[in-house]
């Protein structure tokens, strides 16, 4: 960031209302999303062994697939806010309903291939001959629900858009409820199966999905937005997410390396990997609800051509996410003893975890300005320069990492490699920060 004076009293409240306004809510919502496959797991767990383990496969891709799009979210959110922030409410509410008529095609799209070639996908991630069919089950059955999955994206991109996040933290918690309670009535009541356990979550999602689009058309009618699909519309859309789409992939490229990296390891050090890294993950909720605030709050000033504002807020948040990194890595510290045996009884795994964790502590001041800069430069626009910064991460990463099992190095300095990515990102989003080239005024960009 740019040297500026130091952010008066008064407006320094007002930022911090703001974040923790959006951003508490944020948080909420980002919990509830897992909870989704926790609910299932703990349901289908109990038809058995191959039953999990054929959810297990399924839910992995169908959560991954998720993931690719998130772009859904992010580009709608930085679009609508600075419609929002032009006095544009009508043209915010139209850019994202071009988000949402693009999810629904992608999800159409995805449908088309999943459907024909879910064994072979199945086949391809290893399941085992007796895990497969239900897998294959659960995969066929869910993929029906993935157009509502990224509708659901995408709307929530709108309302975060419009600086309101606690409709999909409502949203969210309702959606895991209702898929709960149809998970135990279609899986035992109806006697279906890990067939009733995709129904349910496949009703719940179309449910939230509904939701939304409500809240989406009754904002669209109340400001005179059209509803119909635009071409032109769309395909800005589109080509907004392919930046997004690119940085989204690279980092899941990071994390699938270092899983190979861990698994090389041996099997005490890939136990105490995964481990770490659920944690890791964990951790990354609450500094991701600081950064969606950071895409609302951002889009909305340079929406507004206040670059001050811009420049202030995002003061503001870097010291929210290097002060709330700090809260985090101690607790890691402290509960590192308590955490571990959650997991595991194997001492083994425990010594192997423990350094690693350590790290991981270490680094969640690193994780807490990468993460607010991410949310600021999304909101801002930058997407091109967030894919090139990644995949200059990943070109730096996939050495340091292949180096770890080739010079005899355990978990701990796979998990240096991490820090070391960590930092190579905080290294590029903080100087793009600095240069201020990222302080593009307008509705768009």
């Amino acid at each position: 960031m740019t040297q500026a004076p130091e952010i008066p009293e008064a407006t320094r409240r007002r930022h911090d209302r703001e974040i923790v306004a959006l951003a508490v809510p944020a948080f909420g919502a980002l919990v509830a999303e897992p909870l989704f496959v926790m609910a299932d797991s703990a349901i289908v767990g109990h038809l058995g062994t191959a039953q999990l383990a054929g959810l297990g496969v399924a839910s992995a891709l169908l959560t991954t697939a998720v993931s690719v799009f998130v772009f859904l979210a992010y580009a709608t959110t930085a679009a609508v806010a600075r419609r929002v922030g032009a006095g544009d409410r009508p043209g915010a509410i139209r850019q994202g309903m071009d988000g949402i008529w693009l999810a629904l095609l992608l999800g159409i799209a995805v449908i088309a291939v999943v459907l024909p070639l879910a064994p072979g996908i199945v086949d391809l991630f290893g399941a085992s001959t007796t895990a497969a069919p239900y897998a294959t089950t659960y995969l066929r059955i869910s993929s029906l629900g993935i157009p509502a999955m990224l509708m659901v994206l995408a709307a929530t991109g709108v309302l975060r858009g419009l600086q309101d996040t606690r409709t999909p933290l409502y949203v969210a918690v309702g959606g895991f409820i209702a898929n709960a309670v149809l998970n135990v009535g279609l899986v035992y009541g109806a006697g279906l199966g890990i067939a009733g356990s995709a129904w349910g979550t496949v009703i719940a999602q179309c449910a939230m999905a509904t939701i939304y689009l409500t809240v989406v058309v009754r904002g669209a009618r109340r400001h005179g937005a059209s509803l119909r699909p635009d071409a032109a519309g769309i395909r800005a859309s589109a080509q907004a997410g392919v930046p997004l789409l690119v940085r989204t992939l690279s980092l899941r490229a990071i994390l699938m390396i270092a899983t190979a990296v861990a698994a090389r390891l041996g099997d005490a050090d890939i136990a105490a990997h995964q481990i770490t890294l659920s944690l890791w993950s964990l951790l990354a909720f609450a500094l991701d609800a600081i950064a969606i605030a950071g895409q609302a709050i951002i889009g909305r000033y340079l929406g507004a051509a206040d670059i001050e504002g811009a420049r202030a807020a995002c003061r503001r948040m870097v010291q929210w996410g290097i002060a709330t990194g700090v809260v985090l890595g101690l607790l890691v510290v402290a509960a590192r003893p308590l955490f571990l045996p959650l997991f595991t009884s194997d001492p083994v795994v425990k010594d192997a975890a423990l350094p690693a964790l350590l790290m991981v502590a270490l680094s969640q001041p690193i994780c807490g300005i990468v993460f607010v800069l991410d949310g600021v430069l999304m909101g801002a626009g930058d997407g091109p320069y967030l894919a090139g910064a990644m995949l200059v991460t990943l070109a730096v990463f996939v050495p340091a990492a292949l180096l770890v099992p080739a010079l005899g190095g355990g978990l701990t300095a796979l998990w240096a490699a991490m820090t070391l990515m960590m930092t190579v990102r905080m290294a590029t989003l903080w100087w793009r920060s600095r240069s201020g080239r990222w302080l593009v005024t307008g509705a768009t960009r």
